[in-house]
């Protein structure tokens, strides 16, 4: 343990920007260990993709090779890859998952989308969400998907989710803007596919507290962002994580890291909106469950040095944390991780957004 926690430290030291905090134990994959399958769980991995084979935008592509590779694990390692809507509707019931329950999801709509990825996921029989942004569909814009390419993608198995008409930063929108942007993708879809997804995802991972109450007022069953972490019962259905995957940070042992991991459950979490007016935040959180070895609790944070931020106990599962750098405009990450059982880790995330882009 004294190993995976310097193997954690050195990683940290190298998360300079925001891009690299959702990998904190992308290089210690080695160290997760074949775990024995329970019976059921009250969690879910959720991965998030965006393109496919375009080599180009290494910060939102996955090589094929990559893919594939994913694929394969995901076929062979003991997982069970269900449709994100039924994982929603288990985890709002309560109803027990598999252990190592996993989703795809993949943002944009991008061409490569329907080229590359859904060719490979049929053949799998792996059932995937895609998050339509509907206006560049509507452009007919070269990189994207035709509305008749959706509608094949439905009819082949895939889910379609919301993601807004223009895919605008919506902290930086008014909320009459915002329940446009909804209104006018709620129409979209109904006039060209039938019907409105019910579950949205965040532009950008973006949200806070008034954009999550639109979302619900909007009808929504779940909205998800793309911050690290486990979904699992007990948490927030409108702040509900994802685990990025790309071209740079796609290794095999990322998406084991991924697919193995556990929720480390909190509440109280401080600040209570992720559209921070004060930067660095004051972030804390108290712990939900009693982890015997809470204390081996690592933070790191964007735009920090010296690897591991300093972490304040007060009593037994409170935790306060100070950052000694204020965020850049734009998003920042807090990404926390406790070692669990059988080399899996317990992992929480944050995403914020930081006004003066």
């Amino acid at each position: 343990m004294r190993q995976m926690k310097g193997i954690l430290a050195r990683i940290a030291g190298k998360c300079a920007g925001s891009a690299r905090l959702f990998l904190t134990g992308a290089l210690v994959a080695s160290a997760v260990l074949a775990v024995r399958p329970a019976v059921a769980a009250d969690w879910a991995s959720v991965m998030m993709y965006h393109r496919f084979g375009e080599n180009k935008y290494p910060q939102t592509n996955i090589r094929i090779e990559q893919f594939q590779a994913h694929i394969d694990e995901l076929k062979n390692g003991g997982y069970s890859v269900w449709p994100l809507g039924k994982i929603v509707d288990y985890l709002a019931s309560g109803t027990p998952l598999p252990d190592k329950t996993v989703a795809i999801t993949v943002d944009d709509a991008y061409k490569s989308v329907y080229e590359n990825a859904f060719p490979m996921l049929k053949e799998a029989g792996f059932p995937f969400t895609v998050f339509v942004a509907t206006n560049n569909v509507d452009r007919r814009l070269p990189d994207y998907m035709t509305w008749d390419q959706i509608r094949e993608i439905v009819a082949g198995g895939g889910y379609i989710g919301h993601h807004t008409a223009s895919h605008a930063h919506l902290p930086a929108l008014g909320e009459d803007r915002i329940r446009q942007e909804i209104a006018t993708a709620s129409d979209r879809f109904q006039a060209e596919l039938g019907f409105v997804p019910g579950i949205f995802a965040y532009p950008y991972g973006e949200y806070g507290a008034d954009i999550k109450r639109l979302v619900a007022e909007a009808g929504f069953k779940a909205a998800f962002g793309q911050q690290s972490g486990v979904a699992y019962s007990g948490h927030d259905r409108y702040s509900l994580p994802r685990f990025a995957m790309n071209e740079n940070y796609g290794a095999i042992g990322r998406l084991r890291l991924a697919a193995n991991a556990m929720p480390l459950r909190v509440r109280n979490v401080t600040p209570s909106d992720n559209i921070l007016d004060r930067n660095p935040p004051a972030f804390g959180f108290s712990l939900d469950e009693d982890y015997p070895n809470a204390k081996q609790l690592a933070c790191y944070a964007s735009n920090q040095t010296g690897g591991a931020v300093p972490i304040e106990w007060i009593g037994e599962r409170r935790v306060e944390i100070r950052l000694n750098t204020a965020f850049n405009p734009g998003r920042g990450r807090i990404n926390c991780t406790l070692p669990g059982p059988e080399g899996r880790f317990r992992w929480f995330g944050n995403l914020f957004y930081i006004p003066g882009r």
